[in-house]
């Protein structure tokens, strides 16, 4: 904007200049050749040189209106003022002569001038205008729209521009504003996608806890002989074998999450019995819970075919169990089975629940704990894996508190 003040000053010097100089040029412009009676008076001296007084004609002259003769080779004063017309004298042969003459050159001239600083005026006035209208409708819009760029590279993405405003920029605004847009996007994008990766890691150092818990308690069990038989023992290393490999599953998922920018919750969809599902869960749980002093109990069921993955089912039902176990009061966690329309429900329900009803819709959400969660080590994402995982084989899963009992239902599709 300074550097157009400085225009706009130049432009009015300019045009300054320009009046000056058309003023000064038109007012110094009396000239001999400007001046026709001149060459009128010359013409008709000539004639009476050549011919005589008598025999000039002024019916041809534009100009020249009277040609009087002095009496004497001096004229008096009456010849000079017995006149109301401009004259010029001549000495042809020895006579004084006055030539009479009309002539409106300062009229014309007047006439010139006012019509030429007119124009001048005029034109003078119109680049004013435009150089006005230029200012307001594109400099000064332009002007704050320069300062986009830079609050866009500075990550203020927040405020649209009203493309309303600027009538010769509606097409650059809107191409601002997408930008804006897209580079907003892309800011929450990544910064879902950075949320979601630290998710993953945190989800599956969640999932290597229950293996590694089982393989702590299984340890224990064989230091204290709890497992005499031959064929007992067999099976429990078959198990910390394989609770080994499912941790190093996980730690090879940690490895692959660091290169990913997304959360992945991979899901083998497909079909597996009832009695799968309970035996995988119910066989590890019973000889843990045991041990822990909880009693366990699974209701009846009648087996059916669920629709899902075996081995993320029961990933989830662990989670909805351990938590029953950090959560509870240690005396009873119970499983059962209902129907509902093609629907299979499982229920997990633990006695001694203490969290409040407030908090109960918000359990499902990621690193969210409840009041009953102090002093219990916890990463806020058991719950909140559960429902992903049940979302992606097309189920659901729902908590109620009744009388002091924690009730955590997963819903198959049959």
């Amino acid at each position: 904007m300074k550097n157009f003040r400085k225009i706009f000053m130049a432009a009015a010097g300019a045009v300054l200049a320009i009046f000056v100089a058309a003023n000064l040029f038109l007012v110094s412009g009396k000239t001999q050749s400007g001046r026709p009676y001149v060459v009128e008076i010359d013409r008709l001296a000539r004639t009476i040189g050549e011919r005589g007084f008598e025999k000039i004609d002024l019916s041809h002259c534009r100009y020249v209106a009277n040609v009087v003769q002095s009496m004497g080779q001096f004229p008096d004063e009456d010849f000079f003022e017995d006149t109301d017309c401009e004259y010029l004298v001549r000495v042809v042969d020895g006579k004084v002569y006055r030539f009479d003459y009309v002539y409106q050159a300062d009229r014309g001239q007047q006439r010139t001038i006012v019509t030429v600083n007119l124009i001048l005026a005029v034109m003078s006035l119109l680049l004013f205008g435009i150089l006005l209208f230029v200012q307001r409708k594109i400099l000064t819009p332009f002007a704050a729209l320069s300062e986009l760029p830079y609050e866009l590279s500075k990550g203020n993405l927040t405020v649209p521009i009203k493309e309303g405003r600027y009538r010769f920029f509606g097409r650059f605004v809107w191409g601002l504003n997408v930008l804006r847009e897209n580079l907003e996007q892309h800011k929450q994008r990544e910064l879902s996608l950075m949320r979601e990766k630290k998710t993953l890691v945190l989800s599956l150092s969640h999932d290597i806890k229950t293996p590694l818990s089982a393989i702590k308690l299984y340890a224990k069990a064989l230091a204290k002989g709890l497992y005499s038989e031959k064929e007992k023992q067999l099976e429990i290393y078959s198990s910390i074998g394989e609770k080994a490999d499912e941790i190093e599953r996980f730690l090879s998922q940690i490895i692959e999450a660091s290169s990913e920018d997304f959360l992945n919750f991979e899901v083998e969809q497909g079909e597996f019995y009832l009695s799968e599902l309970v035996h995988a869960v119910s066989a590890y749980y019973r000889d843990k819970l045991e041990i822990m002093k909880i009693s366990f109990s699974v209701g009846e069921y009648t087996d059916c075919l669920l629709k899902g993955d075996l081995d993320r089912s029961v990933e989830v039902l662990q989670n909805i169990v351990e938590n029953a176990v950090k959560y509870g009061d240690g005396h009873e966690i119970a499983l059962s089975f209902s129907r509902e329309e093609d629907c299979r429900l499982l229920t997990v329900r633990n006695t001694g629940c203490t969290l409040a009803q407030t908090e109960l819709p918000h359990i499902f959400e990621s690193f969210i704990r409840g009041t009953n969660a102090n002093g219990v080590n916890g990463s806020g994402l058991g719950l909140y894996i559960c429902r992903q995982l049940m979302h992606k084989m097309q189920g659901e899963i729902f908590a109620e508190i009744r009388e002091g009992q924690m009730y955590v239902t997963v819903i198959f599709p049959g």
